[in-house]
């Protein structure tokens, strides 16, 4: 009865002019997609716009491009589960090991170039709420951005040549921050390709009624060769440095309770948290920032040495000679793939700050292609091993020598004795 009584706990009743947000908002008559464009490797979120009140769930569908009706599946059942379950693969390239279903939004996760198509919110009864156009583009090389090169206008669109039917252009988004502060680090910015004509279909079309991205079902058939265009999307890297803000220093009582701790003033400034992943070694292994965005700066250190995307994409070519190691367009850090050499402590930077240490082992696994016997360490390890019996042996040779003794004696004061 108190705590009934107490004003704070009347706070968090809820407002009785709060209304269900899909209660303002009817469905479309007629169902058209919206259309989305991303690089590979970022993170996509497709809400579910709208849908009858009645309708506690949602079904989430997918279709190709170029696929017709009956094609259409679905990717979860009634109550927004996956209907495959499927290990907890990484990096596979099937689409049902890496989407998840959050509120009524699809998230997927990594997205790659197969996962081009058509998203659609519905129901079990295939009753279509909001679909999507969803584009999924991949840039094959990684440019070096120079201020004295690249005219005013050509930042804003990199218009292709002109056609009769349709013009392709790359538009840019804007740079991003400065991903490191007070050491040199990186700004990147990702331009997409799209494609303006008046041909479109009429059902793929948003907001404006004459572009759509590259990818998109709106394209008609016969603009094939718009993909051999030498226009496309781009990922765009030029370095910066800024210096890290002013913190704050700490209070008396923080000091004081550091001391006590064993800590400094320094150490608890810089003080990230630390995640812990342990993986196998020739397999494909991804680390995300923790809390990171596709909208976000992220940038990647290996103990004290900074990855830079430039550098480890051997001179901006991700398409003939693929590196082992490099930083996709979603700012995630991929092996492909891991080795035993790559254990240790990697940190990313999240808007410029140091947000997180992730300690990583690398473990090596026997299976087909590697043997027991043809392993590096298999020797020491085997020295290790006798080393250890040869002295057990040893001390229990000395016990039972012991033992014998000891009975040796005993029975020979017996006998004196008698």
């Amino acid at each position: 009865m108190l705590i009934l009584l107490s004003s704070d706990v009347w706070g968090y009743e809820a407002p009785e002019d709060k209304q269900d947000v899909f209660a303002s908002r009817a469905c479309p008559a007629f169902l058209t997609f919206k259309n989305l464009a991303y690089l590979a490797g970022v993170t996509v979120e497709l809400p579910c716009h709208c849908k009858p009140q009645e309708v506690q769930s949602v079904v989430w569908f997918f279709r190709k491009h170029q696929g017709n009706s009956e094609e259409t599946r679905a990717l979860t059942d009634n109550h927004g589960k996956k209907l495959l379950d499927t290990s907890e693969v990484l990096h596979s390239s099937d689409l049902q090991s890496r989407f998840s279903i959050r509120l009524f939004s699809l998230l997927l996760f990594r997205a790659g170039l197969k996962d081009s198509g058509l998203y659609i919110c519905g129901s079990t009864q295939r009753n279509f709420f909001f679909g999507y156009d969803l584009d999924i583009q991949e840039a094959y090389a990684l440019s070096y951005h120079s201020e004295s090169l690249v005219k005013k206008i050509q930042e804003r669109k990199g218009l292709g040549p002109p056609h009769s039917l349709y013009q392709v252009f790359t538009t840019f988004q804007p740079w991003s921050m400065c991903d490191r502060c007070g050491v040199p680090g990186e700004q990147v910015r990702i331009g997409l390709c799209f494609v303006h004509s008046r041909f479109l279909h009429v059902r793929y079309r948003w907001a404006n009624q004459t572009v759509v991205s590259c990818g998109s079902g709106a394209v008609p058939r016969a603009f094939g060769h718009l993909k051999q265009s030498r226009v496309g999307p781009k990922l765009e890297v030029k370095s910066c440095q800024v210096p890290c803000p002013t913190e704050a220093p700490p209070t008396p009582k923080l000091l004081a309770l550091m001391v006590f701790l064993g800590y400094s003033s320094a150490a608890l400034l810089v003080q990230v948290p630390v995640y812990y992943v342990n993986h196998k070694a020739d397999n494909v292994l991804t680390l995300g920032c923790p809390g990171a965005r596709p909208s976000m700066a992220v940038a990647w250190d290996q103990g004290s040495k900074p990855i830079y995307r430039y550098e480890v994409s051997a001179g901006g070519n991700l398409s003939t000679t693929p590196p082992r190691l490099l930083i996709d367009a979603g700012h995630h850090l991929v092996f492909q793939p891991a080795k035993t050499k790559d254990s240790g402590s990697y940190y990313c930077w999240l808007q410029g700050r140091r947000a997180a240490e992730i300690r990583l082992l690398v473990y090596p696994r026997f299976g087909h292609d590697q043997s027991l016997l043809s392993h590096p360490e298999l020797p020491a390890a085997v020295k290790i091993v006798l080393t250890y019996y040869a002295a057990m042996t040893v001390l229990f040779c000395l016990l039972v020598f012991c033992r014998a003794g000891v009975r040796y004696l005993r029975d020979k004061a017996g006998t004196h004795v008698d």
